[in-house]
């Protein structure tokens, strides 16, 4: 990823919050295939290694369930909040026109090795885990127990736990550091009220 001093996010808190609350990912393979592409959401947790470990599930038929799918390391990008940037909404516009769009975004790339878990109960403590976090926050919130235990062995029986140690991670916040601080001030006041605009004030000049 090519990226830029003044774009760099190195802060883990704030890699993990990101890859938390947009926990799907797209997982990036090389295999006999070439490259392979999954999108998968994926449960952080955050003590189990320095940088954290990935847990989550994939489908049996999926050929990524295959140990001989993939060939060393692999990728895991989240996409955090993005948006297209007018120059309506730069002040130097009315000043001097020399303004272009462009594009806002924040994404994290974790990298690490892929490890297979056929275990039933293990993938059963991870959908769970997984389920819980996500249905937190609804006033009847569901859970795995609710299903009957015949039929949730029978879906069980169909996926593949995984697990990615994150070995390093890479963040970027292009998130308009690079403008003066003028811009900065007017773009907020254009975003408000959106993730872009509280994301260019934590980083203001």
């Amino acid at each position: 990823m090519y990226l830029p001093k003044h774009f760099a996010e190195t802060e883990i808190g704030t890699l993990h919050a990101l890859m938390r609350e947009y926990p799907l990912a797209t997982l990036v393979s090389h295999g006999p295939d070439g490259l392979n592409a999954n999108h998968i959401p994926l449960h952080l947790d955050a003590d189990a290694s320095p940088n954290g470990t990935l847990q989550g599930h994939i489908a049996r038929a999926n050929p990524l369930a295959k140990a001989s799918a993939v060939d060393g390391e692999i990728l895991v990008i989240f996409q955090g909040p993005e948006g297209y940037i007018s120059p309506s909404g730069y002040a130097t516009k009315a000043e001097h026109g020399k303004v272009v769009p462009t594009w806002n975004y924040t994404a994290v790339h974790a990298y690490g090795q892929l490890r297979l878990v056929d275990d039933a109960d293990w993938v059963l403590a991870r959908v769970s885990a997984l389920t819980k976090a996500h249905e937190a926050s609804l006033s009847q919130p569901w859970a795995v127990s609710d299903a009957p235990a015949d039929y949730i062995e029978k879906m069980l029986g169909a996926i593949v736990g995984i697990e990615i140690t994150i070995s390093r991670l890479v963040g970027k916040w292009k998130v308009s550091q690079n403008q003066p601080a003028a811009n900065q001030a007017s773009l907020i006041a254009a975003l408000e009220g959106q993730p872009m605009a509280d994301l260019i004030r934590q980083r203001q000049q």
